[in-house]
């Protein structure tokens, strides 16, 4: 916004004047903005936290702000977010479940921003090629 405000031509201190004052209006937080941000691309966007860390960074959001944002995204959310994208992008790879149909899906899951930890747990479980699933089917 100081940046706008100089293209303006606004100067320095009316420039600051005008920052502190939207400041204390709670015109803009980074906090407030990194939590719909955040919120908002696990749930629609599908991305993993390090890609949500790196793009807040970015937009210089202070890490601090960056994990209270993380703290309030709803654990069960997140990993409902992962199966999601995994399950989508297995069912088009042409390997399947192989070591380079794997690794094509490691890579793919890593990429979106999720933690390497986290997608090489839901590879190895089977659930992304629906094993498990289906055997949750046929209980109900």
């Amino acid at each position: 916004m100081a940046e706008k405000l100089r293209t303006w031509g606004v100067g320095f201190n009316d420039s600051e004047r005008i920052l502190q004052s939207l400041e204390n209006q709670r015109f803009f937080d980074d906090l407030r903005f990194a939590r719909s941000f955040s919120r908002d691309k696990v749930v629609y966007g599908k991305w993993g936290k390090r890609k949500i860390t790196l793009a807040l960074r970015a937009k210089r959001i202070n890490q601090s702000d960056i994990n209270e944002a993380f703290d309030e995204i709803d654990e069960e959310e997140y990993l409902a977010s992962l199966h999601s994208v995994m399950r989508g992008k297995a069912r088009s790879l042409k390997e399947g479940n192989t070591f380079e149909g794997r690794t094509k899906l490691f890579r793919f899951g890593v990429a979106r921003g999720f933690e390497p930890s986290l997608v090489a747990d839901f590879i190895k479980s089977g659930k992304v090629w629906g094993e498990e699933d289906e055997e949750l089917e046929d209980e109900d």
